[in-house]
């Protein structure tokens, strides 16, 4: 990435100069990707003991399993994004550990936690599923805040868009697939022409400012992050008015879920299945939602038939 530049959201008559990648203390380069990232885990966990102690629980034990599920869940994270991003490590295998430049996968931070509470609960005999519901309060809270880490990142955006929330990228900041030949894009997106589609769609529209060349694009990483705002604040407004234990975490994976489905669908960095045009998190988000509105429904079957009983 080069120096400090100017992103443009050109629409809104917005511009933000000089925004860096980094910032140096004492001579040590430190990104501000993950430093965004540590500010979203500390709020997290900040909400899920607010949450634990307006319903009456120990928030000691929340300060416990925080310490447990951010540290493997960073590295669940990681190790989800490898997995399905073989191919940019291959090569420089070292690389798996450096995440100063982005390169975590959400969905294995939440699979990582979900297995960490599972395992947690058990050890400390208390329900796993009132601990979701106050944890996944936390959670969420370090996704909305996460996101902005993208942002300074330059990555994690979608396709060409026009829209009102149009932003502007200089071309220096990005990946290579905007400047690469197009030879090697149709050999790399073989297999998957939405995607070869979508990148060519913005090398085909670009935006020239006082000499500096733009991409144009929709900012998914804010539609995420406003998306899981509003998620959070509806969780948090029903979390008193739940019918059972599990419920506010099933809601979160329902929320959470619909909204991948629609923003992965933007995006132009996606991680596919191997060998396949699927978008790997676009399908597990749809699966979450299927199976945690099912349960939801389910559930709250049974319970009025045992009023009724």
């Amino acid at each position: 990435m080069s120096a400090a530049t100017s992103i443009w959201f050109p629409n809104l008559g917005i511009e933000l100069k000089n925004v860096g990648s980094s910032i140096q203390v004492f001579g040590f380069q430190i990104a501000f990707y993950g430093i965004v990232i540590a500010c979203g885990m500390a709020l997290g966990y900040l909400v899920a003991e607010w949450q634990a102690k307006r319903t009456g629980q120990d928030k000691d034990l929340y300060l416990d399993f925080a310490l447990y599920a951010i540290l493997l869940s960073v590295i669940g994270a990681r190790i989800y994004y490898v997995i399905f991003a073989w191919d940019e490590f291959k090569d420089n295998p070292i690389q798996v550990f450096n995440i100063r430049n982005g390169g975590l996968a959400i969905y294995g931070g939440v699979i990582t936690a979900i297995v960490t509470a599972l395992v947690y609960s058990k050890i400390k005999k208390v329900s796993f599923a009132l601990l979701a519901d106050t944890a996944c309060l936390g959670l969420i809270t370090g996704q909305i805040i996460g996101r902005w880490g993208n942002f300074f990142n330059r990555e994690a955006f979608g396709k060409y868009t026009n829209n009102p929330f149009a932003m502007l990228l200089d071309l220096r900041d990005v990946s290579y697939d905007y400047t690469a030949p197009v030879s090697y894009l149709t050999q790399k997106y073989a297999g998957r022409p939405d995607a070869l589609k979508r990148i060519m769609e913005i090398r085909d529209n670009p935006v020239v400012i006082n000499g500096i060349t733009y991409i144009q694009v929709h900012p998914t990483f804010l539609y995420e992050s406003v998306w899981n705002l509003c998620i959070l604040i509806l969780l948090i407004m029903y979390s008193k008015h739940k019918k059972f234990h599990g419920e506010v975490f099933l809601l979160y994976l329902v929320g959470y879920g619909l909204g991948r489905v629609w923003i992965e669908g933007l995006r132009t960095d996606q991680l596919f299945l191997w060998n396949t045009p699927f978008a790997v998190s676009q399908l597990l988000s749809a699966l979450l939602v299927i199976v945690a509105a099912a349960f939801i429904v389910f559930k709250r079957i049974s319970i009025t038939k045992r009023k009724k009983a």
